[in-house]
């Protein structure tokens, strides 16, 4: 299970932190804690809208989204809580809303003996706001007054009577998130828009997407270069040929996706017909939606919505169409410097060579039986030319009616016997596209 905990103060001396920095030390056994960072979370301003796609806001929303439960620690100050906390609070209830139905545990440690009891007030207001909606556990209050005295040297908490109530709180808070997932509460995501109609800031405008010579036609348009041209990356220096080289021959099929659902590249190391997903050239450069079969896209819907709101990592998906193959088509949110969303990375890549190696390296053997033949595609080759990709999948393709429900629950698609998986630490499952 895995905690996001949240300190309510932006100075770099804290000893809500150093509170949170003890649970995370010495309660791994009850569940996984990240200690988050508030210092660079700017001051809250209905005009930029946009601070909520990029930077420090962006990433704490996409932890909290991937995380089972929150964990706040906040101070006191002038009665109720800081300035900064306050700030953070308001962000997530504006366009992004990451705690909607989220379990949160509130707690504060202060210099005097009151506690943080007053401020803890104003936050449990503020969380049970509408804009906020976050599903705060009730009944208990963990107060550490004196703050300064009930640390040691090591930041860890002296009197075991407070470590033992602080280990029944934390222990009645991991049985809560059980109660509140069984209800199946889910947060709300945000529609893809598959056609690819807003563009963004690398969008090359006045270039039909949808034509066949459109990496042509585009190229040109930005005088991209090509050939020996030298291209600085991180960290390296190589030539657009030698990029091209080193690209396709990675034993694995890679495409690219950008945040605006545009389909950009793909190491075009073979023909289409013969790729793990098939990848057709004149595809390139379409939005995801038309090049998609209209039964898979709440598929490709629901991949990228995980991805994009942070709500999962990436997402893995077995699809056993090949015979003697072991295939899994595995997604990645990419994020740029500043945290910002920038699109998909999809890595197509047969597992069964290296299964084989394994077991003859070690000695081992597999152990029970396996199903090659329940063949299914889940619609995952981003391209439809030739027809046959979207006859296979109206053939045996998980439709996009099964995805959201039968991945949520299961993680298996039981019409077409592909499962799904997604990273640790997600529990959720995947998806297909």
């Amino acid at each position: 299970m895995k905690i996001v905990a949240i300190p309510g103060s932006a100075a770099e001396q804290s000893y809500n932190r150093m509170l949170l920095e003890f649970i995370r030390d010495h309660y791994s056994d009850v569940f996984e804690v990240e200690v988050l960072d508030i210092s660079n979370v700017p001051l809250f301003n209905q005009d930029n809208a946009e601070e909520t796609h990029e930077g420090p806001i962006h990433t704490i929303n996409r932890k909290i989204l991937q995380a089972d439960g929150v964990i706040i620690s906040t101070p006191e100050h002038n009665h109720t809580m800081p300035a900064a906390l306050n700030s953070l609070i308001d962000w997530l209830s504006f366009k992004i809303h990451p705690l909607r139905k989220k379990p949160v545990l509130v707690m504060g440690a202060s210099y005097f003996d009151q506690g943080t009891s007053r401020s803890q007030l104003h936050l449990r207001q503020m969380l049970d706001a509408p804009g906020a909606d976050a599903l705060v556990m009730p009944g208990t209050e963990f107060l550490l007054g004196n703050a300064r005295e009930a640390f040691d040297e090591e930041g860890n908490l002296k009197d075991k009577g407070t470590v033992n109530f602080l280990r029944n709180i934390l222990e009645d808070f991991k049985e809560y998130i059980g109660v509140v997932s069984a209800l199946g509460v889910a947060p709300e995501i945000e529609e893809e828009d598959l056609f690819a109609t807003k563009p963004i800031d690398t969008t090359i405008e006045g270039v039909d997407m949808t034509d066949p010579e459109w990496v042509e036609k585009a190229a040109e348009k930005v005088n991209a270069v090509s050939g020996d041209t030298y291209v600085k990356l991180d960290r390296g220096v190589l030539t657009v040929d030698q990029l091209n080289w080193f690209l396709k021959t990675i034993p694995a099929e890679l495409t690219f996706a950008d945040n605006n659902n545009q389909y950009l590249y793909y190491n075009h190391n073979q023909p289409g017909e013969g790729m793990l997903a098939k990848r057709f050239v004149p595809d390139v450069g379409s939005p995801l939606g038309p090049i998609h079969p209209p039964h898979t896209r709440k598929n490709v819907q629901w991949v990228i919505q995980q991805l994009r709101s942070g709500n999962m990592k990436s997402v893995n998906v077995h699809v056993p169409v090949h015979k003697d193959k072991y295939v899994v088509h595995n997604y990645f949110a990419m994020h740029d410097e500043d945290g910002k969303y920038r699109g998909i990375n999809e890595i197509v890549l047969d597992l069964q060579p290296v299964i084989d190696w394994y077991l003859e390296q070690t000695g081992q053997k597999l152990v029970g039986g396996t199903d090659a033949s329940s063949g299914a595609s889940m619609g995952g080759a981003w391209g439809t030319g030739g027809g046959d990709e979207a006859s296979t999948d109206a053939d045996s393709a998980a439709s996009g009616t099964e995805s959201k429900a039968a991945l949520e629950e299961a993680g298996h698609d039981t019409d077409s016997g592909a499962s799904y998986s997604s990273n640790e630490p997600d529990t959720a499952s995947g998806a297909s596209v």
